[in-house]
């Protein structure tokens, strides 16, 4: 089945009004997914906006799901939008289980062909409408007739930590022990703040997180009754024509109201040894995960210890790519590096196994992707951090925030790492923003 393809110029200025309009005109549907860059404009990026709405036919969890997704999208070159949660490893890994209560339903793996897709050029000139059945000019002056504001959230929520200060700090001391003792040299440990019985409007949550702490990777997710609200600065995996790149994010500072502090912040994080060492252990690891499905010689760092800033925190990214081997789909890429590295640390196995040992809630979406496939056989994934998810069956509401963990680890500076990074997603609802660290 063909798309109808239509194309609108667009003025820049009014990019925002229209990704409104967008977001309103959608938000009826039960499946969907909105991915934003938010104007960064960052180099390997492809679109300024995405949108994809409705639901044709789907791809979830099998005996071999990834496998299925390779051969629908080979069949049918058609757009797959959807997600990969992080307790997908469980079927990539026979070693791995995850024992903690399900509190989403979000499917493992889920990709689905849209009836909508609309998408805005980085320049932010073109919208671009296409569709399979309803005729890209119905839908455009669907979307132009719809509201150009977002309500306000007016939810007022009070978060509770799974883990409390106490226990996160023993729990700091006993993974530096595992260190210590060979078990592994890094590991990714997360602490659940949550919220139950919450009445929350997803789509004012989303826009006022967007608002708040803008990312390259934002994302606003429905399928049923779940949502996820998503301002992700880090990219997993991105492939283009025959090559595949990733970003791993290691390393993070606060920003400063002041401009002189916030430089010497940068700079301190710049130069800081232990984030450094964090951050090329990932490097090290992406590189081992992307020769498995590359040409031998081809796995480079394009980039190492690049330090970007965003409203509320400075990040350490590195950049690494390589070229796919002949033959080679998408899904063996995957295959071979998901989950990503900067969510688990290294060996991969082993501290995957800790995780779920030490955590106390189970991950779901968190540290998995979201993000989409092209006809052509393109995709760009991101990684699924600095979240909101919500289920409007129980009204559990919840996010995951936490950091990577070295023998140098000071637990203080840990917890106050994991509360910095939950900071930009509690204060959004009234308050809640007092007394975070």
């Amino acid at each position: 089945m063909q798309r109808k393809i239509a194309r609108y110029n667009i003025a820049a200025e009014s990019c925002n009004e229209i990704k409104n309009k967008m977001l309103n005109w959608v938000n009826p549907f039960s499946i969907f997914l909105y991915l934003d860059s938010n104007n960064y404009h960052e180099t390997h990026g492809n679109y300024e906006c995405l949108l994809a709405a409705g639901c044709v036919e789907e791809i979830k969890d099998g005996i071999d799901s990834l496998q299925e997704l390779q051969q629908y999208h080979d069949r049918e070159k058609d757009w797959l939008f959807g997600n990969i949660c992080y307790d997908y490893k469980n079927q990539l890994e026979k070693k791995l289980h995850s024992g903690h209560p399900k509190r989403f339903n979000f499917e493992e793996l889920f990709f689905f062909r849209p009836e909508v897709v609309c998408h805005i050029n980085s320049e932010q000139t073109i919208l671009t409408i296409e569709s399979l059945s309803t005729e890209p000019q119905d839908i455009y002056q669907a979307i132009a007739g719809a509201p150009a504001a977002i309500p306000p959230v007016h939810s007022q929520v009070h978060f509770v930590q799974h883990i409390d200060k106490k226990q996160y700090l023993l729990a700091i001391e006993t993974l530096r022990g595992h260190i210590k003792e060979g078990d592994c040299y890094e590991i990714n440990y997360c602490n659940e703040g949550y919220a139950q019985d919450s009445d929350i409007e997803p789509l004012a949550v989303f826009n006022a997180l967007n608002k708040l702490s803008p990312a390259p990777f934002a994302a606003f997710y429905r399928y049923g009754t779940q949502y996820m609200m998503c301002s992700s600065p880090e990219r997993y995996l991105q492939k283009k024509g025959d090559r595949v790149l990733s970003q791993p994010i290691k390393g993070t500072a606060r920003r400063d109201k002041d401009k002189l502090k916030d430089e010497a912040i940068k700079t301190a994080l710049s130069e800081n040894i232990k984030e450094r060492a964090e951050n090329v252990m990932i490097v090290d690891l992406v590189r081992n995960d992307l020769a498995h499905s590359c040409e031998t010689g081809s796995v480079k760092v394009d980039e190492l210890f690049g330090i970007y800033s965003f409203p509320q925190v400075h990040q350490m990214i590195s950049t690494v790519s390589g070229t796919l081997r002949a033959g080679t789909g998408f899904t063996t890429a995957i295959r071979h590096s998901f989950p990503m590295g900067s969510m688990t640390g290294a060996p991969k196995v082993k501290v995957m196994q800790l995780i779920e040992q030490y955590e106390q809630a189970r991950r779901g979406l968190y540290s998995g992707t979201v993000g989409y496939i092209s006809p052509a056989g393109d995709i760009d994934l991101n990684v699924v951090i600095r979240s909101l998810f919500y289920n409007k069956d129980t009204a559990y509401l919840s996010y995951h925030t936490g950091g990577a963990i070295t023998y140098d680890s000071a637990p203080v500076q840990e917890w106050e790492e994991m509360r910095l990074k939950a900071w930009a997603l509690e204060r959004i609802f009234a308050g809640t923003n007092d007394h975070l660290l």
